[in-house]
């Protein structure tokens, strides 16, 4: 911080709030929690009286600084915004009202995001590993270099129009990756559906359909698993590309017993839940029956078969029964119409669309690293601002 301001005690700034109220078992309360990291003051939820364990809360006001006595270490603080003015918090939440004739809450709430400020709280809390809590009167005697109100101000309006260009700036990458993908999207839509306007076959006639097999409940019975023989559920389809390539969990021969093994090569999708996930096997691996396996005859190319897939996914999600879980299965997969090119011409699918998903990959890639350069912008902003050098 600025050694041109004066050091200030925060206990000279800040005075605990007292307000409180009965609580009432048939009125409704909205109750307000704190992000861990400098990221606000948010609503927990909205509870019946009789769903609070407690005779009393306190309330807390718009512009008023609260804070997490067991998180404030974590960056659990902020300024209570208008939308929350009289909501209530337990006394694990203390708040305070600011002496505006020393600081302005949007200064405060700027400060308490900056990295200096979670030191300082950390250097106010005590405690056991598991039993760490800020001590107020440590919290309140710590002090903050403070400027003029008027430099807080310059201070804040800059920081809020730097900070602006920064939300933008990361929107406008987010809004780049989600076109990308859409690009791969549109050209599979396109691709597939000129394919599939002239002649199509079946999808059970050009390969072989079989579900998983997990026959035990519950799925996760220990006696199971622990073995040598690789297991995957959904997630593991879900968060891999056009190849599966690791695993989480294996099964002993207990578990190979009561459940199905496909070889390397084999092409999953999932029905249950999670619809439409696709990726082929680069390992042989156990799956259960919320998975059904793809196996393609002779002619048929795996990888097209996985794009083709990936094309009809939004159809599957939208057919699924919608009950308490969404799901498909064989019969559903088996009449799917399925355009089947000669094999150097599924070869040139493949390499069309498997160049533009690299292309994409590659634009991800390059805009995850930009977006991480921003998300580093603010903290340095932060930095700069209550040193004093923020011009």
């Amino acid at each position: 911080m600025s050694k041109s301001w004066p050091l200030v005690a925060l206990g000279e700034v800040l005075r605990k709030s007292e307000e409180s109220v009965p609580i009432d078992p048939n009125a409704t309360y909205r109750e307000v929690t704190i992000k861990l990291w400098g990221k606000g003051v948010m609503l927990r939820r909205e509870a019946a009286g009789s769903e609070i364990a407690a005779p009393r809360r306190s309330v807390v006001r718009a512009g008023q600084f609260i804070l997490s006595r067991i998180d404030a270490r974590n960056g659990a603080f902020g300024v209570v915004p208008p939308a929350l003015d009289g909501a209530v918090v337990s006394n694990d939440f203390p708040s305070y009202n600011l002496n505006p004739q020393r600081i302005f809450p949007e200064y405060l709430g700027w400060l308490s995001r900056s990295a200096v400020f979670v030191d300082l709280c950390k250097a106010a809390s005590e405690g056991t590993t598991n039993r760490v809590r800020l001590k107020e009167e440590k919290f309140l005697a710590t002090a903050i270099a403070l400027p003029p109100l008027a430099e807080q101000q310059r201070i804040v309006a800059r920081i809020e129009q730097l900070a602006a260009k920064i939300e933008e700036a990361q929107g406008l990458r987010q809004l780049a990756v989600e076109e990308a993908e859409a690009l791969v999207t549109s050209a599979r839509a396109n691709l597939f559906s000129i394919l599939l306007s002239g002649k199509s076959e079946r999808l059970e006639d050009v390969a072989t359909l079989e579900r998983g097999k997990f026959s035990h409940r519950p799925r996760n019975d220990a006696r199971f698993f622990g073995g040598y023989h690789p297991w995957i559920q959904i997630a593991e389809i879900e968060s891999a590309g056009k190849y599966i390539t690791k695993w989480d969990q294996t099964l002993n021969d207990d578990g190979l017993a009561i459940s199905r093994k496909f070889p390397k090569g084999t092409l999953l999708i999932s029905i249950a839940a999670t619809i439409g996930a696709v990726g082929i096997l680069d390992f042989d691996c156990c799956i259960p029956d919320s998975i059904v396996a793809i196996t393609p005859k002779v002619g048929v190319d795996s990888e097209y078969l996985y794009h083709y897939l990936c094309y009809v996914r939004s159809d599957l999600e939208r057919i699924a029964p919608q009950s308490a879980q969404k799901n498909i299965n064989l019969k559903t997969l088996a009449p799917l119409p399925i355009a089947i090119l000669p094999f150097p011409e599924q070869r040139n699918v493949i390499a069309y669309l498997d160049d533009l998903q690299t292309k994409v990959d590659y634009l991800k890639r390059f805009q995850a690293e930009t977006v991480a350069e921003l998300d580093a912008l603010l903290p340095s902003l932060l930095d700069k601002a209550f040193r004093g050098e923020l011009v």
